[in-house]
């Protein structure tokens, strides 16, 4: 239920972000969703690609350092209150979150989420125990193919 996801530091500067993407692109790897958040000096990249194993050593290859993250994809209502009940779900878990961020596409009336947890084993638990939806890897792709 967990999905590999690539995250590499660049410096905040123009081209770079078009660089890892040509990369990808010219190995033709789709990028699925990714999410870039960044400081005065660098960027944090993530992203999940499919397949993650030859993203990742395409990347090395080019030069880029590639850190591989274990996060969690949650479908949530697509509704006022959707978020709220998802993460109070979590509250007694004791599970931190440590970044989300949108997936870019969506499934019927439900967000796709992506959740770095600081222990993603106990947060699928406790998801699990309250039959909320947590999404693996080939049924998320599947669901997004185009």
């Amino acid at each position: 239920m967990k999905i590999q996801q690539l995250s590499l530091f660049l410096e905040n500067k123009p081209g770079h972000l078009s660089a890892i993407c040509r990369t990808l692109a010219d190995a033709q790897i789709n990028v699925v969703t990714l999410s870039l958040a960044d400081t005065q000096q660098f960027g944090i990249l993530r992203l999940i690609v499919e397949p993650w194993e030859r993203a990742q050593e395409v990347l090395e290859q080019a030069g880029f350092v590639v850190n591989v993250r274990e996060v969690v994809a949650l479908s949530v209502e697509d509704r006022p209150g959707g978020m709220a009940e998802l993460l109070e779900t979590l509250n007694p878990s004791g599970v931190n979150i440590e970044y989300m961020y949108s997936f870019t596409a969506r499934r019927a009336d439900q967000a796709v989420l992506v959740f770095r947890f600081d222990d993603p084993d106990r947060a699928i638990a406790a998801l699990q125990s309250a039959n909320r939806p947590v999404l693996d890897p080939i049924r998320l792709f599947a669901d997004n193919a185009s």
